[in-house]
């Protein structure tokens, strides 16, 4: 009876005394430790595993973050070509590479022939590599047992397309929301085939200087230095002041492309996006917006089309003088 007396004693003190219930022990023990962390950072997660390799992977391969308005950048990871095709293509068209992965015994195919010997004379790496690590590196792509690692394209800084010592007007070519890189490219195109100085792009919502854009470039983008601005308005502002005028390109311009007295002017030639237009701010920045007078079936054109009849008629009203 002794015994039950002081179990009972024993479970109703502590070292500060007497304690009566809880005192709110068990109500702490159930407050909750915050919001569920994301799968990427939870260790030992499959998710947290990937996000590492990611990191990983991208730490070997040299990528770096996004180029602005501050200095010559790289945007992005390297990126990956991967099928017969799309290699080959992208060889053709000079899109540099750093390394081109094969297959083993992949020789026989005269395109994986065609690719090695391009990338040989391009003095691009070529390693042979098991079908698994292609599998990784392509994210699981139908690769065809060949792919091709293409670096960050090096982004110009915007102040230096003004200081380019190309002959003729200075004339530039600046992206709004052109979120194709098949359109920046064939722009980029287009601005080697008429004299432009160079292109610029903001850097973030736009296309950038990917495999794609180089391919449709042709060659051109080994030729013009394509700028990454962090604020296209500011950037167009800047312009101004070095003694730039600014030109919209939009469907609803205050004047026609045929009428444009601006043309033997240092111009930049803002391009909209073919469903949007130019927006607001970029709007209000241009001297001029201009338009391309069209048949009333037309309702619009594509921006790399648009680009290149604009670029076109600037270069023959310059030579007409």
């Amino acid at each position: 009876m002794a015994g039950n007396q002081r179990r009972r004693a024993a479970r109703t003190t502590n070292k500060k005394g007497m304690v009566v219930g809880s005192g709110g022990q068990r109500r702490k023990q159930l407050k909750g430790k915050g919001p569920t962390p994301r799968a990427e950072d939870r260790t030992g997660h499959p998710a947290a595993r990937r996000a590492a390799r990611a990191d990983k992977a991208g730490a070997t391969r040299g990528g770096a973050g996004r180029g602005g308005s501050g200095g010559r950048r790289a945007k992005g990871l390297t990126e990956v070509v991967a099928g017969r095709n799309s290699v080959l293509e992208a060889l053709r068209t000079g899109v540099p590479g750093t390394a081109l992965h094969v297959g083993a015994r992949m020789e026989s195919d005269d395109r994986v022939k065609e690719s090695i010997a391009l990338a040989t004379e391009a003095g691009i790496a070529v390693m042979e590599s098991p079908r698994g690590e292609l599998d990784r590196m392509t994210d699981g792509a139908v690769h065809q047992g060949l792919a091709l690692t293409v670096p960050p394209y090096d982004y110009a800084h915007p102040d230096d397309l003004l200081a380019q010592q190309l002959p003729g007007t200075p004339l530039v070519v600046a992206l709004d929301a052109i979120t194709d890189p098949r359109n920046l490219g064939a722009i980029v195109r287009s601005a080697g085939a008429f004299g432009a100085h160079g292109v610029l792009v903001p850097a973030r919502r736009s296309a950038g200087m990917t495999a794609a854009a180089w391919k449709t470039s042709a060659g051109a983008a080994a030729r013009i230095p394509v700028a990454q601005a962090t604020n296209l308005t500011r950037a167009l502002e800047a312009y101004r002041k070095a003694g730039f005028f600014v030109v919209g390109l939009d469907a609803d311009g205050d004047v026609s492309l045929p009428g444009l007295e601006l043309a033997d002017q240092p111009l930049v030639v803002v391009v909209g996006s073919e469903g949007k237009g130019l927006s607001r701010l970029v709007r209000e920045t241009c001297d001029q917006v201009v338009s391309i007078p069209m048949a009333a079936v037309t309702e619009s054109l594509n921006a790399g089309i648009a680009t290149a009849v604009t670029l076109y008629e600037i270069a023959s009203l310059r030579a007409r003088g």
